[in-house]
């Protein structure tokens, strides 16, 4: 078997002359890589093995709402990597948290990797 590697369509060709059938399928052959590589970017790529910053947020919580607050809310998600979904389940805690947004605002983002949130959506529950 030669060493290099034809275009399909070239062995689409060869096959054709030998009376064999053409490969018809859209995958490719890709060079293999060692696994410590692959396990390296992956870990990478997703993060693992770092604080995610809504646990970052989770545990800054109470510095962040005050210890008051913090049994009638909490961050639930961040959307799009800029907004920050927290539930409120008391209505007074939640009027409070919606004067005093920009203030939230400046102590998440003093929080490391949180600069980027810059919407706070407050949501019953």
């Amino acid at each position: 078997m030669p060493s290099h590697k034809f275009p399909r369509h070239v062995e689409n060709l060869i096959a054709n002359l030998r009376c064999l059938p053409e490969n018809r399928s859209r995958s490719r052959l890709r060079a293999t890589s060692a696994c410590g590589d692959l396990i390296e970017k992956v870990i990478h790529r997703y993060n693992i093995g770092n604080a995610s910053h809504e646990e970052m947020l989770r545990e800054k919580w109470s510095e962040i709402v005050g210890l008051a607050n913090t049994q009638f809310c909490h961050p639930t998600r961040i959307e799009r990597k800029k907004n920050l979904i927290i539930t409120v389940s008391n209505p007074i805690v939640r009027q409070e948290l919606f004067f005093n947004r920009k203030l939230l605002l400046k102590k998440i983002q003093a929080i490391p990797n949180c600069q980027k949130i810059t919407l706070i959506t407050l949501r019953a529950g």
